[in-house]
């Protein structure tokens, strides 16, 4: 008997979410085979195992938190493929349905689970709107699905009229969604996710612990915006992406970040540790909720590395496919509200980090140049908080300042290396 455990998942995660099991009872598994998907506080992972064998017993089912050495199944060495699962049959043990091959090419299966294989939001999605994987086509050139899929296939008329059968069949609603219907007063219960519970606990927890402030400045994007509209094309040619608005706004962040130290430091106990590298966290908007990838070495890179950079990370975090080490650490944060169309916010600090910067919508609007010219100028308002246990106001509004001078001076940014 050799039992499966949960193994070190990373530094500070201790536990995690049973989300789905990739293999059956009776399956034969090999050393270093994926067999099951669990949900953490900031990733999705998947436990393989480290021995060969046939499995004979699933110990936790999806949705039970696990721990870090919890026993989760047992294989046997010498079991026989098939034995085991005809003997469970023949005692009424729960086993899972075989999976059908999917109906259609596009939709490849893992040999060993007969399972069609999608990525982990793929599947968590299917499992919210019951849609079997197996009759969605996938997009992607290798066949993988991807959530886009899952949504498209419910746009089939097929799988219209089914949904269409279910509205119409009281029996086929949820309890509690029809007990309140029949108050007139329908409602949805979603359980929460342990990423949106963990983003929910932090995020208090900062409000709790840290002395937060918010400062705000203004700055004037035409610089900025000229240099990209005279620049991009060639950018482009040369480097093969295309050049946006962040990687401006990490070379200023590390650049002021250089002058005020202190916003690039964290309090650990009674001590402050002043961190000498700049890892700039950027907060992307994923399926499963705010994360932040962070770019290591932000000084040491160009404007297209940093460009490069971005757009990996934020392929990566839509795709679910973001590892641990794509988040850990960081010693600064940059958000963009003005992707949604935010004019103005306050973002909050992400923790231990003492600093977060916030960019927002552009919007023309009309400047006073001088005391007998008023223009309509590109203008975004940012914001700077930052935990003032122990940065000082004069300090991060500087900082701020700073940031302000060198974007609507950005040939500056290339002085500051």
């Amino acid at each position: 008997m050799i039992e499966v455990k949960v193994p070190e998942l990373a530094e500070s995660i201790t536990e995690g979410t049973v989300l789905e099991w990739l293999v059956k009872i009776g399956d034969q598994v090999s050393k270093g085979e994926g067999i099951v998907e669990l949900e953490t506080d900031k990733v999705n992972l998947e436990v393989n195992t480290e021995y060969s064998g046939v499995v004979t017993k699933v110990l936790r089912e999806p949705g039970d938190t696990v721990e870090v050495g919890d026993v989760i199944a047992i294989l046997e060495d010498n079991a026989a493929e098939g034995t085991v699962r005809a003997e469970a049959e023949a005692s009424k043990e729960p086993v899972k349905e075989e999976v059908q091959p999917p109906s259609t090419p596009s939709a490849p299966q893992n040999s060993k689970t007969l399972q069609p294989i999608a990525s982990p939001s793929a599947r968590k999605l299917a499992r919210e709107l019951g849609i079997d994987l197996n009759q969605v086509v996938s997009s992607d050139p290798l066949g993988r699905i991807r959530p886009h899929d899952v949504k498209a296939h419910l746009q089939t008329p097929v799988t219209k009229e089914k949904e269409e059968q279910k509205s119409e069949n009281p029996s086929s609603k949820p309890a509690a969604l029809q007990a309140n219907q029949e108050n007139d007063k329908s409602v949805e219960r979603i359980k929460m996710s342990r990423r949106r519970q963990t983003i929910a606990k932090r995020l208090v927890e900062v409000q709790h612990t840290a002395a937060m402030l918010t400062t705000f400045n203004e700055v004037d994007m035409t610089a900025v915006m000229d240099i990209r509209k005279k620049r991009k094309d060639a950018f482009l040619e040369k480097h093969d992406v295309r050049l946006g608005f962040m990687s401006f706004f990490t070379k200023a962040v590390v650049a002021a970040l250089r002058k005020y130290p202190l916003l690039n430091a964290e309090i650990q106990g009674d001590e402050l540790v002043l961190k000498k590298f700049y890892d700039i966290g950027i907060a992307v908007a994923a399926p499963e909720g705010l994360v932040v990838p962070v770019v290591r070495d932000a000084n040491q890179k160009s404007f297209a590395d940093i460009e490069r950079e971005i757009g990996q990370l934020g392929k990566k975090a839509r795709d679910n496919a973001l590892t641990l080490k794509d988040l850990q650490g960081g010693t600064f944060t940059i958000t963009n509200g003005g992707v949604f169309g935010s004019l103005m916010s306050t973002p909050i600090l992400n923790a231990p980090q003492v600093g977060i910067l916030g960019m927002h919508k552009i919007q023309t609007r009309p400047v006073a140049i001088d005391n007998d010219r008023i223009e309509n100028r590109p203008m975004m308002y940012i914001a700077l908080s930052y935990d003032h246990r122990i940065v000082d106001g004069k300090e991060a509004v500087s900082f701020l300042a700073m940031i302000k001078d060198l974007l609507e001076d950005p040939e500056t940014l290339l002085l500051e290396g």
